[in-house]
């Protein structure tokens, strides 16, 4: 068999490649299990507390950097999104004081979806290219619909639409969106009437 190998050179390669292929990918296996860096758990407990809309009104691209920047000092009353209670949570996990909604970046709003009145649209994709998590669908010169169950209600689209065809729509609450009030809330009530209902 060897002498097989050594008389044909294309086996003779086809045999060393794989040989090297093996001891390289066993090599960058075991880097990859020791050398494996963590990340910021912190980072990673204050971004799951955001509303993840990506919507930029914090002043950084996305919740993730917002949370990074969080972590690394900054003031965590900068997300309209998340509101009040996005800034209570953020407190008791960092052990800050509550501080008000930044009015420098917005105000809190209902949980609103962008809805666009179709028989008017243009079909222009800017408010495609807007979309931070691409809840849009369309094409160019065709009209262009919202994916309910993806949007955000950043309000990103609304003011780069030319025919102002894009309205943010209130979302009623039902049965199926109903949630019980942020247990932090509820505490500091209980704590306010002395527990008197």
């Amino acid at each position: 068999m060897i002498e097989f190998i050594t008389a044909n050179p294309l086996l003779a390669a086809l045999f060393a490649l794989v040989g090297l292929s093996l001891i390289f990918g066993a090599v960058l296996g075991f880097a990859s299990e020791r050398f494996k860096t963590e990340g910021d758990p912190i980072t990673d407990q204050i971004c799951d507390l955001l509303p993840q809309t990506q919507c930029g009104q914090c002043g950084y691209p996305g919740c993730r950097p917002y949370a990074e920047a969080i972590a690394e000092g900054e003031r965590i009353n900068r997300c309209p999104p998340g509101g009040e209670a996005t800034i209570q949570a953020l407190a008791n996990l960092l052990d800050t004081e509550v501080l008000p909604l930044d009015e420098d970046v917005g105000e809190e709003k209902p949980k609103s979806v962008a809805v666009i009145r179709e028989d008017e649209c243009i079909g222009c994709t800017k408010c495609i290219q807007a979309c931070p998590v691409d809840a849009i669908l369309g094409s160019a010169k065709h009209m262009h619909t919202v994916i309910a169950s993806e949007c955000t209600g950043c309000d990103l689209c609304v003011e780069p639409c030319p025919v102002d065809c894009i309205d943010m729509v209130e979302i009623p609450v039902t049965l199926k969106n109903w949630h019980w009030q942020n247990p932090a809330k509820a505490n500091d009530i209980i704590a306010t009437d002395g527990g008197q209902a």
